[in-house]
């Protein structure tokens, strides 16, 4: 004999997996249907007949592969050919390193210099490339051509190189692909993704595993009772058996439905628009959150730049005042015109008396004159006018237009903040229209136009900050020395002033990037004494790069101190709100990014990141072991200070300290990583998790913050300027950072405390009905005799109580406007007291009081037939359920009031078909409500009592604000 229906149970677990299998594969199938959307963009492939459509998966090592002006690479390529006369183009590498500025890449010369575009397939030549490499700053390769004499070698390198995921800036491109799918960069700097599973999930496993053992314990309690009397062994398998109900297996369908609905609700919620849920099993983790991992670029920024501020010394000029500066240019330069011949010294306006204004005023007058000039010609900025015509797709190839019409003009550079200034000198009425190696001409407000020849260029690396040029003046010959920098850099360059540290100062306080701007005037003699000096230091074999460097510092001396400047790098809308949001609700904040130190610096403070009165610490650049220890001891020294450490640094502190500098980092109030490569990223995550076995969260929204995002408990992506990678990649995806607040304080919360109430309220219903069973069998000496049989048993689970319980899923301890008023609620979740071996203890207290005052009630109170037991105690039973949903509800809902009566009516209508199981002459008398009524009441009353005691006397933090 098999006790209680065994097929109904059968039917039960078909239908538990049957939902989990479904939800599962609604999101492969979403995921495949993504990626196939990436893959099927279509490219143009050149081809002997022609071009050809292919779409981006079909593409093969070899293939000859045409890309247009903002179009994604498909595949590693290498650079044949291009549109632009100059043989370079530039590319954006955001999804790839997290670097804003535009990088040059420089077509093979022997491609390039083919008459046209069909001459590709007229010659024979081949691409040696090394194998597949992690490292996207470097490549080694040879391009052989054959069919001349003698045979032509051109050597490759990075600069030659287009990898995958980056966008062509300028011009069209053509490229032989020479590394495909697994074994492009930007795939080899991905790691794989993980099946991830939530913490809540993990918890109740724990719990669900304590019943396990219960169950068997309490087996074996039973059938030591009986005295292990005849078949022992087969009455422990039936109780085994019989209490298979302690173990929750409606718990995984009951959550996962749960999941589903928590989805729906946060794509839903009208707050945060165009929020896509796409990892449906942990919503949960956005409750229980300790660190946020999040990139700049994109996500806390917009990477726009704007000229905001521009300071001469006694004068500074706002976005408001910009007009004054515009009306001192025209005034200026309609001067300069005027001049007779225009021969006097025309860089700076003469000085005979054209109008009555006052003496201070002229002098402003030319400063700005010379300010705004110097910001003009002091750059590597390049003016690009687009093609207007195509003819057979050929005229790409022919020179663009010289069309110079501002319309049809855009700037190329390799730094967002340049192209801010030169755009800021064309508002004002000093456009660059023209330039290439040599030189560049502008045009002044009249419409004159100016040129001037480039002699040399400095350029700017990280190690010197600073950039310079030196350029004649093609109308008086003269010529001037410009440079601009960091003022770090600039100060010790400038002559001798009493406010340049302190504006610098104040402008970083607002979140502006500074530039300082230097210029000296140098005759003849001085630069021909200065090329002969600085050529012979090119030639040099040894310590080539010092030497040069030493001939540029004599001229870097006593500079005349023209203008300091501000850019501001517009933050995304509520950034500062949302940060301080969360810094509240207890979430450390950590900024990973592939940017420069002294951007990420700037950012941090200006998005409020590291607060006003914050000391940051910049850990200094360490190479081994000995200059790890040291920095670590002074930066143990500080305390409650920001820290701000480069990717190079960090990677040491690792090798030697991993454990030091993580306890030392993890006690920062916020911590700033740059120039981090995204499997640093990933890596940073690792150890958090590894170290505090805290909750992390990874926010970007460019391919380079892909595998942060993966190796984070919970991924989050925003969908961007930069591209969908990041959040086609991540668990959910977002618009606009901002959302990101709503989406932990308001969703993330509540899904947990609703999972958590859910999970205990299954495993009690589980319980409470073993107990009873418990109680049964050792009255009617031990017997293995099911209590309820067939249909009650799945009734239980299903039709009469599974509304009410799910029902929980709608609940709210507080309304979203308070979570977000007050997210210190928040920070009562990350030490898990909704869902804890206390609470379940509690639950498992109440469901054996209530199990054994159902059965003992119904025993004490059943008078003749032993099926008024059965009736009088599941009766009791479904109330006393019905009556705990209500009791463990806070906010009510109106589903939750039709699930709690629908299922009352379900269980009453159904009373007339259970003749089988119940008496129904019996059921309709007086006798049995009074008997079901005074049981449940003993089972619940106390209950509802000590509940209103508690709320009395200690009630939970979120009460205290919704009274």
């Amino acid at each position: 004999m098999v006790p209680s229906g065994r097929l109904e149970d059968s039917l039960h677990q078909g239908f538990v997996l049957a939902v989990t299998m479904v939800r599962e594969a609604v999101d492969e199938v979403r995921r495949y249907r993504r990626d196939k959307e990436m893959n099927s963009q279509l490219y143009s492939k050149l081809t002997v007949r022609g071009k050809v459509q292919v779409k981006s998966s079909d593409i093969q090592v070899g293939d000859l592969i045409i890309v247009e002006k903002n179009q994604r690479i498909p595949a590693d390529m290498i650079f044949l050919r291009t549109s632009e006369k100059n043989g370079a183009c530039f590319i954006r590498t955001d999804q790839l390193d997290g670097e804003t500025d535009w990088k040059l890449k420089v077509a093979v010369a022997c491609t390039q210099r083919l008459p046209a575009l069909g001459d590709l397939f007229s010659i024979s030549a081949y691409v040696y490339a090394q194998k597949p490499l992690l490292d996207i700053h470097s490549f080694e390769g040879n391009f052989t051509r054959e069919d001349t004499d003698p045979v032509i070698h051109e050597s490759l390198s990075i600069e030659n190189t287009l990898w995958a995921s980056t966008v062509v800036a300028s011009g069209t491109v053509i490229g032989v692909v020479i590394y495909t799918g697994k074994e492009t960069r930007s795939v080899l700097n991905t790691s794989h993704a993980k099946n991830k599973v939530g913490l809540l999930d993990l918890e109740l496993n724990r719990l669900t595993k304590a019943l396990f053992l219960a169950q068997v314990v309490l087996s074996v309690v039973m059938v030591a009772l009986q005295g292990f009397v005849g078949p022992w062994f087969r009455n422990l398998f039936r109780f085994t058996v019989l209490f298979s109900y302690i173990i929750p297996i409606s718990l995984r369908v009951n959550l996962d439905m749960g999941k589903a609905a928590y989805g729906w609700m946060i794509t839903k919620d009208e707050n945060i628009p165009g929020t896509v849920v796409r990892t449906s099993t942990i919503p949960e983790e956005l409750g229980r959150l300790v660190y946020l991992l999040t990139d700049k670029t994109g996500t806390l920024t917009q990477n726009e730049m704007i000229f905001k501020r521009l300071h001469l010394g006694t004068v500074s000029y706002g976005t408001d005042t910009m007009d004054e500066i515009q009306s001192h240019i025209v005034q200026s330069y309609a001067q300069v015109s005027s001049q007779s011949n225009g021969s006097s010294n025309s860089s700076t306006p003469s000085r005979k008396p054209q109008t009555a204004a006052p003496k201070v005023r002229k002098s402003v007058i030319s400063r700005i004159h010379e300010a705004v000039k110097a910001i003009a010609l002091c750059h590597n900025v390049t003016p690009v006018y687009e093609s207007r015509t195509t003819v057979n797709g050929e005229t790409e190839y022919t020179e663009a237009d010289q069309d110079f019409s501002d319309d049809n003009r855009t700037y190329q550079a390799s730094s967002p903040d340049e192209v801010a200034l030169v755009r800021w000198t064309e508002s004002v009425g000093l456009t660059l229209v023209n330039r290439d190696l040599t030189s560049m001409q502008l045009k002044t407000p009249a419409g004159q136009i100016l040129t001037f020849h480039i002699l040399q260029i400095f350029p700017f690396t990280s190690e010197s900050k600073r950039m310079g040029i030196i350029v004649r003046e093609e109308a008086t010959g003269d010529i001037t020395f410009y440079m601009k920098g960091a003022d770090v850099a600039m100060t010790s360059i400038v002559q001798y002033n009493d406010w340049l540290e302190e504006e610098c100062g104040n402008m970083a306080r607002e979140g502006l990037r500074t530039l300082v701007v230097a210029k000296k005037s140098l005759s003849e003699e001085q630069y021909q004494d200065f090329e002969n000096r600085y050529n012979q230091a090119k030639l040099s074999i040894h310590d080539r790069a010092l030497k040069v460097a030493a001939v540029v510092e004599s001229l870097e001396r006593e500079m005349e101190l023209l203008c300091l400047t501000g850019v501001e790098d517009q933050l995304q809308a509520d950034v500062r709100p949302t940060l301080e949001l969360l810094r509240n609700a207890g979430i450390k904040i950590w900024m990973l990014t592939g940017d420069k130190l002294e951007t990420a610096t700037c950012i941090a403070k200006s998005s409020h990141l590291v607060s006003r009165n914050q000391n940051i610490h910049i850990f200094r650049p360490v190479s081994n072991r000995g200059e790890a220890h040291l920095e670590l001891n002074s930066f143990r020294r500080k305390h409650d200070c920001a820290l701000v450490i480069s990717g190079d640094s960090l990677e040491v502190c690792l090798r030697y300290y991993e454990h030091e500098f993580v306890e030392l980092a993890c006690q920062c109030p916020a911590v700033v990583c740059c120039r981090c490569s995204p499997t640093q990223k990933a890596q940073i995550v690792r150890l958090l998790q590894q170290h505090t076995a805290n909750r992390t969260c990874a926010i970007g929204d460019g391919g380079n913050d892909v595998s942060m995002i993966q190796a984070a408990d919970c991924g989050i992506g925003i969908e961007g300027k930069e591209g969908k990678q990041a959040s086609l990649a991540a668990d959910f995806s977002i618009t606009q950072f901002k959302h990101i607040g709503r989406l932990l304080m308001v969703h993330g919360r509540n899904s947990y405390k609703r999972s958590a109430a859910l999970g205990q309220f299954v495993m009690h219903r589980g319980l409470i009905i073993s107990t009873m069973q418990a109680v049964f069998s050792s009255i009617f000496y031990f017997a293995s005799v099911p209590l309820y049989q067939g249909f009650l048993m799945v009734g239980y689970a299903t039709i009469y109580t599974m509304f009410p319980v799910f029902s929980l899923v709608l609940d709210q301890d507080v309304k979203p406007e308070m979570a977000l008023l007050y997210p210190e609620l928040y920070k009562d979740l990350t030490k898990g007291r909704s869902l804890s071996f206390k609470t379940f203890f509690i639950w498992v207290l109440i469901s054996v009081y209530q199990g054994g005052i159902l059965m003992y009630g119904a025993l004490l109170l059943f008078e003749s037939e032993f099926v008024h037991v059965v009736a009088i105690s599941f009766t009791a039973l479904i109330l006393t359920e019905l009556l705990m949903v209500a009791l463990t509800i806070r906010t009510w809902h109106w589903l939750m009031v039709v699930a709690e009566f629908f299922s009352l009516g379900c269980y009453v209508a159904s009373l007339a078909f259970l003749n089988e199981y119940f008496d129904l002459a019996f059921i309709t008398t007086p006798a049995f409500l009074w008997k079901v009524s005074v049981i449940t009441v003993v089972s619940c009353l106390p209950l509802y009592i000590i509940k209103y005691l508690k709320r009395k006397f200690s009630p939970p933090s979120y009460s205290k604000l919704s009274t």
